[in-house]
């Protein structure tokens, strides 16, 4: 399954929409961190969103200031939980972004799924929204070398 790849400023209002209600029903009303999902990124020419189909697991990729990826808002309903989607979901946003520094919050329960993907915890766990959180980077990997 390949995942649909958007630039935020060529989603339909239906597509936003569908990404949005996604993020709501997973984060604010079942894991109950009332938060403000709408911060004026996701409509930005640089964001880029990327989703399963219906969508039943999304997340969205910003570039930090200092040029850093940012994986961001990773959920998957509670129906598809278990089949496999956020894994293909970050394989895409992973082959996307290519060979460059990343960085996302992952909820701390998550840690060993970003961990299959090369990120390593960094920092202190923090609360965000009542929910344990922390810092993960994945760090640029050495060109391969050829004829050794």
């Amino acid at each position: 399954m390949t995942p649909n790849l958007v630039a935020g400023d060529q989603l339909t209002a239906a597509q936003l929409y569908a990404l949005l209600r996604l993020r709501s029903d997973v984060f604010i009303v079942e894991q109950e961190a009332a938060y403000a999902d709408v911060d004026g990124l996701d409509l930005l020419p640089t964001t880029v969103h990327l989703w399963t189909t219906e969508p039943a697991a999304c997340l969205r990729l910003l570039t930090d200031p200092d040029g850093t990826a940012r994986i961001g808002r990773v959920c998957v309903s509670r129906e598809a939980r278990g089949t496999g989607l956020g894994a293909v979901l970050m394989a895409a946003a992973v082959e996307h972004l290519g060979n460059v520094p990343m960085v996302l919050d992952a909820q701390t329960y998550a840690l060993p799924f970003y961990e299959k993907f090369g990120f390593v915890a960094v920092g202190e766990r923090y609360l965000e929204d009542g929910i344990e959180h922390v810092t993960m980077r994945r760090s640029v990997l050495p060109e391969a070398r050829i004829g050794g």
